[in-house]
């Protein structure tokens, strides 16, 4: 996938892993908004595939693809063993989170924290491609701590591609490891836009592909004029309704206007399947709520979703509920203009 990318000129726009949100439920949901987009899986760790509920945390709809898979760890064992068991899965990626800086994930040793032990990450990557199927990838910061980036992160960058990865995913943040939560990690560290650039013109043959602070598809745009990839994170889901553009905006698509009520028959049914097999709506329609931003009677949509959905017995009529307050049809017209 990646190799072909850099040799036929083609990039990729992601939508990134969060952790509590990019579940299948979620991922569900934006691929009805885009084709082309390739998503990933939230953070899982390698210890709970080898003891954990496997069918559970790996299972997803095949309507997925492209669908990519983080997992956190730090030993090169259980990471390959996690690889092996995701393969008969079907994942189109294997993704390594050297990224994360919660405190959580910090005392299993692994996310942001590997920044300081790019050997280790190394070895990783290396155990990881010998039983890989399909490419693997890293996602990390451009440094965390006290580190200096400028000498950081080609030296990282180095022993990932010595090590074998197919693709480095770089959030153009420092991550600090104490003090600062998760959030604050995602606001308060100062975006570093060129030297992720930098580290691309410096490395034309690696696939390095951006993230961090990318708000709209026109700040995508500009940092696909340089990088092979771009992923947004919270602007995706906050703002589910861009991803209708993604495929005429980034890859160049035919336009096509947005069928909201074909995005409502469908989500419906999915959410049908789901209480069917025991499942609860709002594990839907939580991913909902941030479609219709600008949209007249968006207020009132999200009040229906967020306040129905949690009640006994709530079934998918409350999505046809909510839909209906929503002028669909001047803000297709709005969209368009």
């Amino acid at each position: 996938m990646y190799a072909d990318a850099l040799n036929e000129g083609r990039k990729i726009f992601a939508v990134a892993p969060m952790i509590d949100w990019t579940d299948r439920h979620c991922r569900y949901l934006h691929r009805q908004l885009t084709a082309h987009a390739l998503l990933y899986t939230e953070m899982i760790v390698a210890d709970a595939i080898i003891h954990g509920p496997r069918e559970r945390l790996l299972s997803y709809s095949p309507e997925e693809h492209p669908v990519a898979l983080q997992f956190g760890g730090s030993d090169p064992a259980k990471l390959a063993e996690a690889v092996r068991i995701a393969s008969d899965f079907g994942y189109d990626e294997i993704n390594l989170n050297v990224g994360c800086p919660s405190d959580r994930v910090q005392s299993g040793t692994f996310g942001a924290c590997l920044m300081k032990t790019p050997d280790v990450v190394a070895e990783c990557v290396t155990a990881m491609k010998r039983v890989a199927t399909v490419p693997v990838t890293v996602k990390c910061r451009i440094g965390v701590d006290e580190q200096e980036p400028e000498a950081v992160l080609p030296d990282f960058l180095a022993r990932m591609v010595g090590a074998g990865a197919d693709a480095i995913w770089i959030h153009a943040r420092k991550a600090w490891l104490q003090g600062l939560s998760p959030k604050e990690n995602r606001e308060i560290p100062p975006l570093d836009y060129e030297i992720v650039h930098r580290m691309k013109r410096e490395n034309p043959a690696v696939f390095l592909g951006i993230n961090g602070g990318i708000t709209d598809l026109d700040q995508a745009a500009l940092h696909l004029a340089v990088m092979d990839g771009v992923m947004l994170g919270r602007a995706a889901y906050q703002n589910a309704g861009l991803l209708a553009e993604v495929d005429e905006k980034i890859f160049g698509a035919a336009r096509r206007e947005p069928n909201w009520l074909q995005l409502r028959d469908a989500m419906t049914a999915y959410a049908e399947r789901l209480i069917s097999a025991g499942g609860r709506l709002n594990h839907v329609t939580r991913h909902m709520v941030g479609l219709f931003q600008g949209f007249a009677g968006a207020r009132r949509y999200r009040q229906i979703l967020s306040s129905e959905s949690t009640r006994p017995g709530a079934g998918p009529e409350v999505i046809a509920a909510a839909f209906a307050v929503v002028d669909l049809d001047a803000g297709a017209k709005r969209q368009a203009g």
